[in-house]
């Protein structure tokens, strides 16, 4: 073939990357939030971060901190966040970068996430809160107890490795504006996050209702919203503490809510950390990643403390 010729293929196929790019952000841009509540923002070192809160502010004040993945928002939390807030007085952060929270094009990392998660524990709540936060999130609010007033922690499969590694090369081409926003499509299509769920999220797919996957598309293709998972899938935001350690310095109530079948994190994982840290581990049948949205009564007991633990 031609020099011409290639040359020709090559800009058509740049045109049509770039024009399907274009398509997937303008069929998203209508996105309301999805929990029930009052919404607001909250200014935190330049970032304008969006939360939901219900429930009665003289109740004590219940923090929940989403997981990571590309399509991850405080949305989580939606089988739970009507129930606890009958309580609790609930709030539930987008972390930066990630649902109606500002998404600019920063290199995104753990110590980002772990300094937001010690201030927005100081500055959303009145009083030393109950926290909740899951999976990898869990690892920045073990480590954001250490310096913040909080009542109790609930970590749900919580973690300290992810992807691993800190790829340099992968971070850039993700983040990169027409190569990357189109790999990043492929990764947050709405057939890549049922695979993700099916695969380690969820162990009966019929819990997931399709308006949360239409959901999770319409944030994960938001402007802006590559860059966070760009940092998570190259491995920049695995925190360099390690979540044991980070655990037994704390002199706070620790309770692991696990998944029997979790596979990522598996359960022998929950049970060396709860009797490393002292920590209380409730371990939930039927379950992977997410057992707080496959069980929600059963989870709201648990931050309740009316399950009694299991080890």
């Amino acid at each position: 073939m031609k020099l011409r010729n290639l040359l020709g293929v090559a800009a058509g196929t740049v045109g049509l990357t770039a024009l399907a790019n274009r398509l997937l952000t303008a069929r998203s841009e209508t996105f309301e939030p999805y929990l029930d509540g009052d919404h607001d923002t909250y200014r935190w070192r330049g970032f304008d971060v969006g939360y939901t809160e219900a429930g009665d502010p003289d109740d004590q004040d219940l923090l929940l901190f989403h997981g990571i993945n590309a399509a991850a928002s405080g949305h989580e939390f939606w089988p739970v966040f009507e129930k606890l807030s009958e309580e609790y007085h609930v709030i539930a952060p987008d972390l930066p970068g990630y649902g109606h929270s500002d998404r600019p094009p920063l290199l995104y990392s753990a110590s980002l996430y772990t300094t937001f998660v010690t201030d927005a524990i100081e500055d959303l709540a009145d009083e030393p809160p109950v926290v909740v936060a899951s999976s990898l999130t869990g690892s920045y609010a073990a480590m954001a107890a250490a310096k913040s007033e909080v009542r109790e922690l609930v970590l749900v499969t919580p973690t300290d490795s992810s992807m691993g590694g800190g790829r340099v090369w992968l971070r850039a081409l993700l983040r990169s504006p027409l190569v990357g926003q189109a790999i990043y499509n492929l990764i947050a299509s709405k057939y890549s996050i049922r695979h993700f769920h099916e695969d380690h999220g969820y162990y009966n797919m019929d819990n997931l209702p399709d308006d949360v996957v239409d959901y999770e598309w319409q944030s994960a293709h938001q402007p802006g919203a590559r860059f966070a998972p760009a940092s998570f899938l190259s491995g920049f935001l695995d925190p360099d503490e390690d979540l044991e350690k980070a655990l037994e310095q704390l002199d706070v109530p620790v309770t692991l809510v696990w998944g029997r079948e979790a596979d990522i994190t598996p359960l022998e994982d929950g049970r060396k950390l709860a009797e490393r840290a002292d920590a209380r581990l409730v371990v939930f049948d039927n379950s992977l990643l997410l057992p707080h949205v496959e069980h929600p009564d059963e989870f709201v007991d648990v931050v309740r403390k009316n399950v009694e633990p299991e080890r």
